[in-house]
C-alpha cells in the first residue's frame, strides 16, 4: 500500500459507512470554509466587527475538527449516525445564529445558510428529526431577532426584524414539510426498488417467463392448495429440432427463436396458467384446475400460434414443438407428474415429434 492509500485509510477508514459519514462531513466543511471567507470579506468592508468574527471562526473550527474526531471514533463510542447528525446541524444553527448577529447590514443573507442547514438534514435525518430541528431554528433565530431588536432598534428595526423572521419561519417550515414527502417518496423508491429486484428473481433474462427456480415454489403452492373440482395438468414441452437451428444460423438466432415462442405460447394461455423455462429449449406448463381435454386443448392452440410465427434470421424455417401431458391426481407430488409428463414427451419424439402425447394415469 502506498503512503498516500496509507494516509487516506488513516483520515478516513475503510469501512463504506465511516466514509460516507465522513463525505457529509467533509460537505459542511467546505460549506464552513466559504463561509469563513464571506466573513473576512465582511470585515474588511467594515461591515463586522473583526473581534466577533475571529470568535466565530474560532468556535467553528473547534467545532468541525470535534465532530471529525467523533465521526472518526463513532464506532468505539457507540454513536449512531442520525446522533451525529442532528448534533452537527444543531452546533451549524448556532453558527448560523451568530454570523447572523454579527452580519450588520448583510444580516439578512445569513438566514440562506439557516436554510441550507436544514436542506442538508432532508438527506440525513428522518422527517421528524427535521421538523424538530426546523422549530429549534426558529426559536433561536426568533429569541435572537427579538434580543436586537430590544438592545440596538436603530440598527435593528423592530419592524424588519418581524418581517425577516416571518419569511424564514415560512422557508424552514416549508423545507421541513418538503423532507417529509422526500422521505415518503424515498420509501416507496425503495419498496419498488426491492419489488423490482423480486421481481427480476423470478424471471427467465432471456425469454421473460418464470424462471425453474420460481417454478418450483409455485409447484409447491400448489401442492398445498387445498383444490376442489377438476384435477391439475402438467406439460413439458420441448423445442423440435432446436439444436439444429443453432447450428445452422448460430446461437443468436436460437435465442430468437426461443423468444418468439415464449411470446407465442403466452398468448395460447388461461388467465390462471404458469409457463416456465424448465431449461435450454425445455418448458414446463402448469394447468391449474384443468381436465385432460382442456388443457389438450391449450396446447393446441398454442402449436397453431408457434407454428404460424416468423421468427427472423432463420429463413422462414417453420417452429414446431413436442410435449408430453400428464394429469396430476390429488395429493400426489408435482414431481411424480412431471415425471409421467418427461415420458410422454419422449413418447412424442420418439413418434416423430410436432406431437402431444398424454401420458398414462398412472396410481390415483
Amino acid at each position: 500500500m502506498s503512503p498516500l492509500h496509507r494516509l487516506a485509510a488513516l483520515l478516513c477508514g475503510t469501512d463504506p459507512g465511516l466514509r460516507r459519514m465522513l463525505q457529509y462531513w467533509v460537505a459542511t466543511f467546505v460549506l464552513y470554509v466559504v463561509c469563513i471567507g464571506l466573513l473576512f470579506v465582511q470585515v474588511g468592508q467594515g461591515l463586522s466587527d473583526p473581534g466577533a468574527a475571529r470568535a466565530l471562526v474560532a468556535f467553528g473550527a473547534c467545532g468541525a475538527f470535534v465532530f471529525y474526531v467523533l465521526i472518526r471514533v463513532s464506532s468505539v463510542l457507540k454513536l449512531a449516525p442520525d446522533q451525529l447528525a442532528v448534533s452537527q446541524a444543531a452546533f451549524s444553527l448556532v453558527c448560523g445564529t451568530w454570523a447572523y448577529a454579527i452580519s450588520g447590514p448583510l444580516r439578512a443573507a445569513m438566514l440562506t445558510m439557516t436554510v441550507v442547514i436544514i436542506v442538508f438534514c432532508m438527506f440525513a435525518l428522518r422527517p421528524r428529526q427535521t421538523l424538530t430541528l426546523s422549530c429549534v431554528a426558529i426559536a433561536g433565530m426568533g429569541a435572537t431577532m427579538w434580543w436586537m431588536q430590544a438592545h440596538d432598534p436603530v440598527r435593528f428595526p423592530p419592524a424588519t426584524e418581524f418581517l425577516t423572521f416571518g419569511y424564514l419561519a415560512g422557508a424552514l417550515v416549508s423545507t421541513a414539510l418538503l423532507s417529509g414527502e422526500m422521505s415518503k417518496l424515498r420509501t416507496r423508491m425503495k419498496r419498488q426498488k426491492h419489488e423490482l429486484s423480486d421481481a427480476l428473481d423470478t424471471i427467465d433474462e432471456l425469454t421473460s417467463l418464470t424462471n425453474r427456480r420460481h417454478m418450483n415454489e409455485v409447484l409447491e403452492r400448489e401442492e398445498r392448495r387445498q383444490a376442489s373440482g377438476v384435477a391439475t395438468c402438467i406439460a413439458l414441452i420441448d423445442i423440435d429440432f432446436f439444436k439444429q437451428v443453432n447450428d445452422a444460423y448460430g446461437h443468436a438466432a436460437g435465442d430468437t427463436v426461443l423468444r418468439c415462442f415464449s411470446a407465442a405460447a403466452r398468448t395460447s394461455l388461461r388467465a390462471n396458467d404458469v409457463l416456465a423455462r424448465w431449461g435450454g429449449e425445455e418448458f414446463l406448463l402448469l394447468l391449474p384446475d384443468a381436465a385432460p381435454e382442456d388443457a389438450h386443448a391449450v396446447l393446441d392452440r398454442m402449436a397453431g400460434r408457434v407454428q404460424a410465427m416468423t421468427v427472423p434470421g432463420i429463413d422462414g424455417r417453420r417452429i414446431t414443438f413436442s410435449a408430453g401431458l400428464a394429469r396430476r391426481h390429488a395429493g400426489e407430488p408435482f414431481a411424480d407428474a412431471i415425471s409421467r409428463a418427461d415420458k410422454a414427451l419422449y413418447q412424442a419424439k420418439e413418434a416423430g415429434r410436432d406431437r402431444i402425447v398424454l401420458a398414462e394415469s398412472g396410481p390415483a
